[in-house]
């Protein structure tokens, strides 16, 4: 149960952006607009995408959480091009992987931060600082 519990949100993330992905159209009319906040979206998604693949593994195989990212990345545009008024294109799949060195970097920062010992980019116990002791 516990491996499921690891992996459910990964898999939630999967399928919100399999969901997005089959839909015909997703202009929202606000021309050059439109395309900045879809990239913008395709580098949050994706990096949420890889944050819980990461603690899926115990944020101990970021090579492996950026491989599956990078596969499902791959496989969501292939997906696209199925989908009338859709395509695919490697661009997206970039802006994808900056999604994705987005949140490595993040974790990496906070790994360095904890004197190298994996775990989230965020403090376990985030407290603000003025509350710290």
């Amino acid at each position: 149960m516990r491996r499921v519990s690891r992996y459910a949100p990964a898999l939630a993330v999967m399928a919100l952006i399999f969901g997005l992905s089959a839909q015909p159209d997703l202009s929202s009319g606000l021309g050059a607009w439109d395309t900045l906040l879809r990239k913008l979206a395709h580098v949050t998604i994706y990096a949420i995408l890889w944050l819980t693949i990461a603690r899926a593994t115990h944020w101990r195989r970021p090579l492996l959480a950026t491989a599956i990212a990078l596969l499902y990345a791959v496989s969501d545009e292939v997906h696209q091009s199925f989908v009338a008024g859709r395509h695919g294109t490697p661009v997206d799949v970039a802006i994808d992987a900056v999604g994705m060195g987005l949140a490595a970097l993040a974790w990496a920062h906070g790994a360095r931060r904890r004197g190298g010992r994996p775990g989230p980019p965020w403090p376990r116990r985030w407290q603000p600082a003025r509350l710290r002791p």
